[in-house]
This record gives structure tokens, sequence and C-alpha cells, in this order.
């Protein structure tokens, strides 16, 4: 039978509490700190209110403790469309990173060389790779690309100008602006050209003695059309070897293979890049390349050498999971035939239509029997790559489409919000979008309908 009321009801002290049975039960299972906070949170809670007993203060810390260890990151399950999702994680992982990385969570030579029994570089275990797949004299590895932008500038231009197009003075997510990430590091912005038009002549005119660097960003979430002019990079390189000067490529999307053998649009790989003159590249590891997060140097032995004895270096070195989990997708290239299995960011990039077609017809059919208000259909979608490589470039896809049955169009937005919330409360949230007064489920990244079959409940769309 419930206490009365906290009028006439005082509750026991905390101490009481823990020392029931249901308090020692809490503690078994969550501990003595995290029951003790929660008791007293919800012992709290009902003297604010004047209401309670101590069945609901057991019960209130008993369903607080239990949220405490629902983790908050967990997989979802990306049928957004966009391939390479920064919001979802971007390129999802192959098996041999993912073994690589557990097996680097214990003790591991991260920075031993079993050889000599002394010291080693961390940055050895994939220099190697960096080299041989490249061409590169020399490469190191940092936490992302935007890192290796701020160490190659500190490092090789610091106090210096470094010359850039106008129409490549880019932001990204997140705000990342070229120009203050140059003064940041340290360096002068010469900003040379239009927006739509520069000119060999605008880089030779800009050089003099204080001229640092010469540096060309990719532009990786949009694109100049019409009247435009850039510059070839060939140009651009031997322009600054002739005045002593290195030549530093962004490329951002980190492809080090041709991906028009799948089909896909061109994009500039990092081999071509330093074929091309560049003394420096930097590319992303999550992008193109389909690795962990890591921002990638390579280029120049001598030049490699300086960012390396930067002390800015060390601040944004890669951990041992992250460089576990690189080693692994480097050497998965060495197999570059193979790619399209051993790499999910190839596999779901290179998916022919009819597959996906195939797939979303299996999961309409298993998806309409749960929403029997919703006009569920297939239709012909375009994917995109995302992360910003290949920005105006789409795929031919295929997604499943809800749209209510009795709503109008204004109504519909309300029901459209709450369906694609319902879709994201499921046990591994399903994640989507919503177009044209449509929900979509685009299915170019869904490996098996089984996995939403077995995640959905008539429980989760009353």
């Amino acid at each position: 039978m419930s206490k009365p009321a906290l009028h006439s009801w005082r509750p026991p002290s905390i101490d009481a509490l823990l020392r029931a049975t249901e308090g020692q039960d809490l503690i078994t299972v969550y501990g003595r700190k995290a029951a003790t906070e929660e008791l007293r949170a919800a012992v709290d809670f009902c003297r604010t209110n004047n209401e309670g007993n101590e069945e609901q203060i057991f019960g209130s810390a008993a369903l607080a403790l239990a949220k405490r260890k629902v983790k908050s990151i967990k997989p979802v399950i990306n049928l957004t469309g966009s391939v390479l999702h920064t919001n979802l994680g971007r390129a999802p992982l192959s098996d041999a990173a993912l073994s690589a990385m557990n097996n680097a969570a214990g003790f591991i030579n991260l920075e031993y060389d079993l050889k000599r029994g002394a010291r080693g570089e961390r940055d050895s275990h994939v220099a190697t790779w960096l080299m041989r797949l490249t061409g590169a004299e020399a490469g190191i590895a940092v936490n992302n690309n935007a890192a290796a932008v701020m160490a190659v500038l500190n490092s090789l231009s610091r106090g210096k100008e470094a010359i850039i197009s106008r129409g490549e003075l880019v932001e990204i997510g997140g705000s990342f602006r070229m120009p203050e990430v140059m003064a940041r590091a340290g360096v002068k912005l010469r900003e040379v050209g239009a927006t739509n038009r520069t000119h060999l002549s605008d880089y030779a005119n800009a050089i003099s003695n204080k001229t640092g660097i010469i540096v060309r960003v990719r532009p990786s979430n949009f694109a100049i059309q019409g009247f435009t002019s850039s510059v070839a990079e060939k140009d651009l390189a031997a322009l600054a070897h002739e005045h002593g000067i290195p030549f530093y490529d962004e490329l951002g999307a980190g492809a080090l293979v041709d991906l028009r053998r799948w089909g896909l649009p061109y994009e500039r790989t990092v081999q071509e890049a330093l074929l091309d003159g560049a003394d420096i590249v930097s590319f992303s590891g999550d992008k193109l390349m389909g690795g962990p997060q890591a921002g990638l140097i390579v280029g120049r032995k001598d030049l490699v050498a300086k960012i390396s004895r930067n002390p800015l270096k060390r601040a944004i070195r890669l951990d041992k999971i992250t460089l576990a989990a690189l080693e692994a997708t480097l050497a998965l290239y060495d197999n570059d035939e193979t790619l399209a299995e051993s790499l999910p960011t190839f596999r779901y990039l290179s998916r022919k239509g009819p597959e996906i077609r195939e797939i979303a017809e299996t999961l309409a059919a298993v998806l309409s029997s749960y929403v029997p208000e919703w006009k569920v259909e297939v239709a012909s979608c375009k994917s995109q790559i995302g992360s910003g490589a290949l920005p105006v470039d789409v795929l031919d896809s295929f997604a499943v489409t809800f749209q209510h049955r009795n709503s109008s169009t204004k109504a519909s937005g309300g029901k459209l919000k709450k369906l694609a919330l319902q879709f994201r409360n499921l046990p591994t949230p399903v994640i989507g979008r919503i177009h044209e007064e449509k929900f979509w489920l685009d299915c170019r990244c869904l490996d098996n309908v089984s996995a939403i079959k077995a995640n959905v409940d008539r429980s989760n769309f009353k």
C-alpha cells in the first residue's frame, strides 16, 4: 500500500533508503555513488512538489539510473542519401579496420621499435603505406585535415605570406574558414585574382621576398560555374619552384584511386597532385579514402620532416586506436581490385540501381503494414557522395517514400516530422530525410532489410 502524500509523511533519510532492500539492489547494480545521487535527486523532487512516497522515490531513482547507462553514441542506419554524412560519422569502417582497432586496445608497439628494442615513431606505422600508395618521399598523419592544414602552414610559412586565389577562400562545416585558419597558423593571407577567375600572372605578380608558400585549396562543398578560370596545378608548381617556394595542394577528399572505374565522377587523386609537382599534399582519411578521421600529409621528405618537428604536431597526433584503423585501411589499397568489397565506402558508392531498387521494394513491403495511415511507395531519387566530395555530382538511387493518406499539404508537415522522429526513436535509429512533402529512406547504404525488420515494432508508430 502506498504511503500518504508528503504533507503527512516525511521521507526517510538517504542512509535509510540506501539500507533498504530496494536501495541495496540499486547499489548492487549501479554502485553506491550513483545510487546515492539519484535517490537524493528523487527525494528533493518529492519535497519540492510536496508529494510522493518511498515507492515513487525508488522508482524514480531506478529510472534515472537506467538512463545513465544508456550510451549517447550509438549505431544508426543511414538512409539519408548522403553516403559520407558528416553528422553520421562520415566513412563507415571496414572489417579490417574494426579488427585492428580491437587489437590495438591493449598494449601495442605504438612508439616502440621491436627490432632495436628502443623508442620508435608512431607515424612509422603508416608512413611506408603512404609513400608506397602515393609515390611521395614521406608521409605523416594528424587527427584531421583541418589540423593538417594548420600544421603545414604553420611549419612552412609562419610569419610570411601564403598566396591563394580568392575563389578558394572557402568555408566548410563548423565555420571553418581558410582565412581564419591562415591567421591562426601565423600566416599572412595574400589573396589574388577574382572570385571566379584567377590567372598565372596574378600569382606571379604577388610573389615577393615575403612569400612563404603558394596554396591551392580544393573547393570541397560548392562549385563555381560559368565565366570561370583557374590555373593548372602544374603551372602553379612550376612557378613556385622557379622562385624556390613550396607549392601546397590541399585536396581534402582524399581519393587514392580513380573513381571512374566504378562509373563515378572524376576526382583528382593524391598521386596526380604529386605528379603535377606539389611539394606537399594534405587530405582526409574519412572521406573518399574510406578510413577513420585523420589528416594525411605527404610530399617532399625535407618539408614533411619540418612539419614533424613542429611542437604543434604532438598536439594533433593520432591516438593508437585511430592509427591502427588507418594502417589497416591503407593496407586494403594494396589490392585495389577488391576495394569495392573490402571498403564499405566504395561498396555503397558503386552500388547499381537494380540492386538498390530490390532492397527498397523489400523494405517497403516490410514497413507498409506498420504504418497503414501512410502511403508507402518506392521512388527513384538521387544520392550524394557527401562531406564535400564531388559537391555537384549525384548518384542514381531508389528510396522508400511515405506520404500521409489523409493530410492536407499544410497539415502533413507536422506528421512528417513526427514520422521521422519515430524512425529516429527506434532501438537502432533510422535516419531519413523530408523532401517534397514526403519522408524518404534512400536505400543506397542499407545492407540488410532484416536489420530494420528486427528493429521495428508497431508500438513505435502509435
